[in-house]
């Protein structure tokens, strides 16, 4: 199965070698229309959010993420990934947004890169089996957004002292911190799940 990943800012590699490590897996990284079109799902990794929206439409894949994932290609967002998903960035800081998932976000309200940090959450990795199997999984945080409110339709899959960090609507997932800076890649697994 090609999987995508968004090249063009942002933590590509590390989701590219988290992607190798699963089994029947082609990472793909997708730099235009023809990429895209290749691949059953795509990783919108983390970087600088203004920066990612501002090259999805000169390189001409905005709308053309926007009509796969209507269709029902799964993406999923980590970080600035995250943020262009959201219906909504609250804050002084914008992005030039997708607009795909009924979710509002706030960029870098853990505070600036010196405030980063590593922790644990409880992953809610049940979708598939129909009951509630949650996962300890390590989870980085840098810069990263805060999910601050979800409308009726998405399921919260993490929370981090309260505070949501990773949910999902039907084929769209968002996290706000870096599965792919650690070595687990149980995250990785479950997107590829949807995908399948």
């Amino acid at each position: 199965m090609k999987i995508g990943i968004l090249d063009i800012q942002g933590s590509v590699e590390e989701h590219f070698a988290a992607l190798q490590k699963i089994k029947n897996v082609e990472p793909v990284l997708v730099k235009n229309k023809k990429d895209l079109d290749q691949v059953k799902g795509l990783i919108m990794p983390g970087g600088e959010s203004t920066t990612i929206g501002k090259l999805l439409r000169r390189f001409g894949l905005r709308e053309e993420i926007i009509k796969r994932a209507k269709a029902g290609m799964p993406v999923w967002g980590t970080c600035a990934g995250a943020i262009l998903l959201a219906k909504k960035i609250v804050g002084t800081q914008t992005a030039d947004g997708l607009k795909l998932m009924d979710i509002a976000i706030e960029r870098n309200a853990y505070g600036r890169q010196v405030d980063s940090f590593e922790t644990q959450i409880e992953f809610d990795l049940g979708t598939y089996g129909g009951d509630y199997f949650g996962k300890v999984v390590p989870a980085i945080f840098i810069r990263a957004p805060k999910i601050l409110a979800v409308g009726k339709k998405v399921q919260i899959l993490a929370k981090h002292r309260g505070e949501i960090v990773a949910a999902r609507q039907g084929n769209l997932m968002a996290s706000s911190f870096h599965p792919e800076l650690t070595d687990s890649k149980e995250i990785h697994e479950y997107f590829v799940k949807m995908c399948g």
